[in-house]
């Protein structure tokens, strides 16, 4: 198998983890009778599934499975440009796949209303209620610091090897700050995969989980540049370009 062959497929199965075990466990387990485990749960379940991946398949891809996270790397200098555009459609994938499956376990429960399907949204589709510019903020920030963290974690000097706990932990954070105000995306694949079986409404919606996290993750990629003095950042797929 080509090398371009293990990093997507690496990150086909990082993105569908994301997605089946995050947006499953609200889905399935967020409110289940008297043993629900709440918004709680579901931004463990998040931050859970980025740190097994991360030890999983990390080291073949870097981890990133998310559109937004590598646009980020990629603007911080951390992620080669032939590496871009096949990343981020084995994430779309991956999340459209894992929704799909999800989808597949959840309907096999008699009388199941599938609802929002832990789709993302603001207006009258967010669940706190909050505008489409609160929306837009919430996730332009949360994803700034997401990428933020990532960049400063895995950075010359950073702790070897632990990178996946404060990346894990960073995701659980931002989920306990955000479901209230957009359901949580910071990720556009994540967004994609459920918003298709959510409904129109919140396809329609997309373009804001698209745009706000992946603005938020170019900023920090760039501020990155100059904060970790670009020649401190270590990408696996940079450092082969340039031997």
């Amino acid at each position: 198998m080509t090398d371009i062959a293990r990093r997507v497929t690496a990150e086909f199965f990082g993105t569908f983890w994301l997605t089946f075990g995050g947006c499953g466990a609200a889905v399935l387990a967020a409110a289940y009778p008297e043993l629900g485990i709440g918004f709680l749960g579901v931004a463990f379940a998040f931050g859970l599934t980025v740190l097994s991946m991360a030890y999983a398949v990390g080291h073949i891809s870097g981890g990133h499975f998310n559109p937004a996270v590598t646009l980020g790397l990629w603007a911080a200098g951390r992620c080669a440009n032939k590496h871009v555009v096949p990343y981020i459609v084995a994430q779309v994938i991956g999340a459209v796949v894992g929704a799909a499956v999800l989808y597949a376990i959840a309907s096999g429960k008699a009388g199941w209303v599938p609802g929002g399907f832990a789709s993302n949204g603001y207006g009258a589709l967010s669940p706190g209620g909050y505008t489409l510019g609160a929306s837009f903020l919430t996730e332009l920030l949360a994803t700034f610091f997401f990428l933020f963290i990532i960049l400063g974690a895995t950075s010359k000097g950073a702790a070897t090897g632990f990178a996946g706990i404060p990346i894990g932990l960073a995701l659980t954070l931002i989920h306990l700050i955000t479901i209230p105000v957009t359901n949580t995306s910071v990720n556009p694949a994540r967004s994609t995969g459920p918003a298709l079986f959510g409904g129109a409404d919140y396809v329609g919606q997309l373009w804001l989980f698209w745009l706000a996290p992946i603005a938020g993750a170019i900023v920090a990629g760039v501020l990155a540049r100059w904060l970790y003095n670009d020649g401190a950042l270590v990408d696996t797929s940079v450092v082969e370009e340039r031997r």
